[in-house]
């Protein structure tokens, strides 16, 4: 069944000085897709800008550069969408190739099916390639295996060997030290999946978006409790990019909304500033992923 969902992500900077001057790149309107469609979306920002220009970035993404003038000690930013998404059918595992011979297609130098997807076996700013991430993953990696039993694999691994734990992480902590360390957020499990199948010659994107939870038995929806959330998706030669999300351990279906992709969170971030004043500011974010019954009037 279609799910029709309304999206709110609010971003509220407050600053320790005034600011004269900001540059902002955003990327918080969800992508269209062929099994997603964004019905309705709009940017609400305070103080207004002076400049929005729309446009789409290298991986298709939809971005805004947004400039704004005058002193202002607090910026607030907020995405408003309402998208239809339809049920994911992902293939059988049995009915993808061995994980050896997609390694061995995207491997080769000559134009072939998986040229486009190349790009993805590469090392990204985040995510480099180690021996460590080689090690964790050949376990997964049995000889003939189809390609999707070994994802489903390696992604139960991460499920199962490590703990989310919010207080772990930063966006600057080193994947390496994720691993070892076996804690973490979506983010971190996203791309450490990622690390894993390219280091085995398997293209894989970083995927960013939301996912609608629930809420703990008993109690009930908080607003802006909810948070953007992250997965993987890899490339399997005759059916194209596959979901996976090792953070629920699940095939992404239409719970999950698709909002950007690219090689890791460095190509994907909501929201990525330069500044001309201030100092020192605070943060505060809150999403609202709110499944709908039948469509409400225009937002």
């Amino acid at each position: 069944m279609d799910m029709i969902y309304d999206l709110a992500h609010s971003t509220t900077f407050d600053y320790a000085n005034a600011v004269s001057l900001s540059h902002h790149t955003l990327r918080l309107l969800p992508r269209e897709l062929p099994g997603q469609q964004c019905l309705e979306s709009a940017l609400e920002i305070t103080p207004a800008p002076s400049v929005i220009k729309s446009h789409r970035d290298y991986f298709g993404n939809q971005m805004n550069f947004v400039t704004v003038e005058g002193s202002h000690r607090r910026l607030v930013v907020t995405s408003r969408s309402r998208v239809n998404v339809a049920p994911a059918t992902p293939p059988k595992p049995e009915d993808t190739p061995t994980w050896e011979a997609v390694r061995d297609l995207c491997g080769d130098d000559e134009p072939n099916s998986a040229w486009e997807a190349r790009e993805f076996i590469y090392p990204s700013p985040h995510i480099k390639r180690q021996a460590e991430f080689t090690a964790y993953a050949e376990p997964s990696f049995v000889a003939k295996r189809s390609l999707l039993e070994t994802v489903l694999h390696l992604t139960n691994r991460i499920y199962t060997e490590f703990k989310f734990d919010s207080k772990a992480t930063t966006i600057a902590t080193p994947l390496d030290e994720v691993l070892k360390t076996r804690r973490g957020v979506c983010q971190d499990f996203a791309q450490l999946e990622i690390a894993c199948l390219r280091s085995m010659g398997i293209p894989a994107r970083y995927v960013s978006g939301y996912l609608e939870t629930d809420p703990p038995p008993g109690k009930p929806r908080l607003a802006g409790a909810d948070a953007s959330h992250a997965w993987v998706s890899f490339f399997c030669p005759g059916k194209g990019w596959i979901d996976v999300d090792p953070t629920n351990n699940i095939l992404p279906s239409n719970r999950h909304i698709t909002v950007a992709w690219g090689r890791d969170y460095s190509d994907v971030s909501p929201i990525r500033g330069v500044l001309l004043g201030s100092g020192e500011h605070s943060l505060k974010v809150a999403v609202d992923v709110i499944p709908i019954q039948e469509p409400r009037l225009p937002l």
